[in-house]
């Protein structure tokens, strides 16, 4: 070979190899039903999570930070699709096939929808999903499509997915025989079924991620892996010695399994950690689904819980750590500034990734890349909408009010309302984060304003059955 040839291969081999190296592997960790103030770092004063503490010291926290619903199925297809899950028709939980007909919820997340995975993989990336799915294929809906269907290369799930998955035992120590939760998963085929205690399903989905990692790296190829546990979603069934130390209650057993899932997701972390290459190229991001189950988590001194447009339905923890990847001068900082959502979470990644933006789909997230690496403060412009689930008008859940029906968050501002335009209410956030004081008669035109706002972004989607004019 020709020296100049010689030296063309050499800087070409080169050039491959650094883009490879430079792209940043990404591990998003969907925590279920987990308390905006539950986690020690966030003020948690009972469980002792001190493996996701150790990457908030190193990362950044953000306090600013919104799931797109304050239930599980929506918020996920949020953080998937970069686009409002209203978009879908995915606006509560997906149950069986009559009762999603009846709330004028979609069977499954529509194929066609834009998946940050698909695209992902199409720039080269291995992708995974380890942990709960929850956008079809459920109950008795088998005929949803498979995980891999949507991207990923390699699917574990639980009970409300199809494709291999873990359906757990619900052993309480008691000396009863433990019962399976699988709620009809078991007769839906399409795929392995394994059996393991509910007190380890978190492990089970972190050994599936590990092998993953590892083939991934042996393949030379970058990773997107998402590690989503059902953990703390009930039922808590938490390791016997945690269960011993407590006195039987909700509250008491949902802290067990927030410590025991803290516990089973180290190896993952310490996977990273303890490799050069991977600690200096791995960004994972840390973040619940929405708010907390009533009388288990806790959101002080956020007002509402899980399924309430209210702030403790709809704010989430969120941890961003990457000590190669964000600037050094954010690391162990706190943003209480910057405003964003899942969408824009889903939306960043492209563009952290250098991953083309999926063909005609137009993206409701905005680019925020700078803030969450920590090089800016610049959060979401467009205000964030939500809509309630259509099954969780208020008065239930542990909340004996009424549920907004609409909402958006707006700078310091957000404003609640219901479809007749009943009860309306606004709150500065930034002077009344409990959401205490209505401003509305104070503040006329920017209610008025907020209002048109919420109107217009809701007449444009497909109306569910929590709409007086839904058919």
């Amino acid at each position: 070979m020709k020296p100049f040839t010689t030296l063309l291969f050499s800087l070409l081999l080169f050039s491959s190899t650094v883009q490879s190296e430079a792209a940043p592997n990404i591990i998003t960790v969907f925590i279920d039903d987990m308390g905006y103030t539950d986690l020690s770092t966030f003020g948690g004063k009972v469980a002792k999570t001190e493996n996701i503490d150790r990457l908030a010291a190193e990362g950044i926290k953000f306090t600013n930070f919104y799931v797109n619903s304050p239930i599980c199925s929506p918020s996920r297809t949020a953080l998937t699709t970069g686009q409002y899950p209203q978009r879908w028709r995915i606006t509560s939980y997906l149950a069986k096939r009559s009762l999603n007909k009846e709330r004028g919820v979609a069977q499954w997340l529509d194929p066609k929808a834009p998946v940050l995975a698909r695209e992902l993989q199409k720039n080269g990336y291995a992708t995974g999903h380890f942990g709960k799915w929850h956008m079809g294929g459920q109950r008795d809906v088998g005929e949803a499509p498979l995980i891999t269907e949507y991207g990923f290369d390699k699917s574990l799930t639980n009970f409300e997915g199809l494709g291999p998955r873990v359906i757990a035992w619900k052993d309480a120590y008691d000396g009863k025989k433990p019962k399976l939760h699988d709620l009809g998963s078991n007769t839906l085929g399409r795929g392995p079924i394994f059996k393991e205690d509910r007190s380890v399903i978190t492990a089970a989905f972190v050994k599936g991620a590990l092998e993953f990692i590892d083939d991934a790296q042996k393949e030379e190829k970058p990773f997107f892996v998402n590690l989503w546990p059902d953990d703390v979603h009930g039922p808590w069934f938490p390791p016997e010695v945690l269960r011993d130390e407590t006195d039987g209650t909700k509250r008491a057993l949902y802290y067990a399994v927030l410590d025991a899932m803290d516990q089973q997701l180290a190896p993952l972390f310490q996977r990273i950690e303890r490799d050069e290459k991977l600690r200096n190229n791995t960004l994972i991001l840390i973040c619940s689904d929405n708010g907390h189950e009533d009388g288990a988590g806790r959101s002080d001194p956020l007002r509402g819980a899980k399924t309430w447009l209210y702030e403790g339905g709809i704010r989430s923890p969120l941890i961003v750590w990457g000590p190669g990847v964000i600037s050094p001068d954010a690391a162990g900082t706190v943003n209480e500034q910057s405003i964003f959502s899942a969408i824009d979470v889903n939306r960043s990644l492209y563009a952290l990734t250098e991953t083309p933006l999926p063909g005609k789909a137009t993206l409701d997230g905005e680019d925020v890349t700078e803030t969450l690496l920590g090089k800016s403060a610049e959060g979401r412009k467009a205000p964030i909408f939500f809509r309630r689930p259509p099954d969780r008008p208020g008065f239930g859940h542990g909340l004996q009010e009424d549920n907004p029906d609409l909402a958006v968050r707006d700078g310091k501002w957000k404003f609640l309302i219901n479809y007749d335009k009943s009860d309306p209410q606004l709150y500065n956030l930034d002077k009344d984060i409990s959401e205490s004081k209505n401003l509305v008669e104070k503040h006329p035109e920017v209610s008025d304003r907020l209002q048109k706002a919420i109107f217009e972004w809701n007449k444009n989607l497909p109306k569910d059955a929590g709409d007086p004019d839904f058919r």
